[in-house]
């Protein structure tokens, strides 16, 4: 999936907008997920009514409050704005795990045209291949919200997300509930053995190798 934004950018809609500048980046982002391609402008009004509901359905997928584990789901706005002002006013109030294209990266208009989008909103559901699942599926995503993502998940043959590493490699995810525990309570045990810790030295001597 990556391959198809192989040499560009995609930003993240965070405070601090990361570009994703690497193959290695992208890839972490989008391979072995279902991919939304979401076609859209602030000058649409039906974009507007229609961007709430996709931003419900996404977080219920993918935020930590509502599910134990995000789904393997990523979405790219691929706007359709006549200015970068009304992009960035669009996407304002969007999560901030949605990812987008430079306004000035004229993929905006290709791909368009690659997915023969011929109205707006439009979501193109991709599989991790980069095949088409959906040519757009803003009706299904209306009329069954997050219920609909298993049926894609189904159809696309999405791998099970617990052989992947965590998305944020900043914050791993703990390999079970207990072992916060359990390394506090090593930290405990060494603390009565004499203050032996991990590292192998006495309490106040050099202990190890630096």
């Amino acid at each position: 999936m990556a391959s198809l934004f192989s040499g560009r950018v995609l930003i993240r809609n965070n405070s601090d907008q990361d570009e994703l500048d690497t193959e290695a980046e992208l890839s972490r982002r989008l391979e072995n997920r279902l991919v939304l391609l979401f076609f859209g402008a602030t000058a649409c009004p039906k974009c507007q009514a229609f961007a709430p509901i996709l931003k419900d359905f996404f977080v219920r997928l993918t935020d930590e409050f509502y599910v134990l584990r995000a789904a393997q789901l990523a979405l790219v706005y691929v706007s359709q704005d006549p200015t970068e002002e009304q992009q960035d006013l669009f996407l304002r109030d969007m999560p901030e795990k949605w990812l987008f294209l430079p306004f000035e990266d004229d993929l905006r208009r290709d791909l368009g045209r690659q997915f023969s989008v011929e109205h707006l909103p439009t979501v193109v559901v991709l599989k991790p291949s980069g095949d088409v699942l959906t040519r757009d599926a803003t009706d299904e995503i209306q009329r069954l919200g997050p219920a609909c993502f298993a049926n894609w998940q189904e159809a696309a043959e999405v791998l099970d997300r617990n052989f992947l590493q965590p998305e944020d490699l900043e914050d791993p995810v703990p390999r079970s509930l207990t072992e916060p525990l359990r390394r506090r309570k090593y930290r405990v045990d060494s603390a009565t053995r004499g203050g032996r810790g991990p590292e192998g030295g006495a309490e106040g001597g050099a202990g190890g190798l630096l």
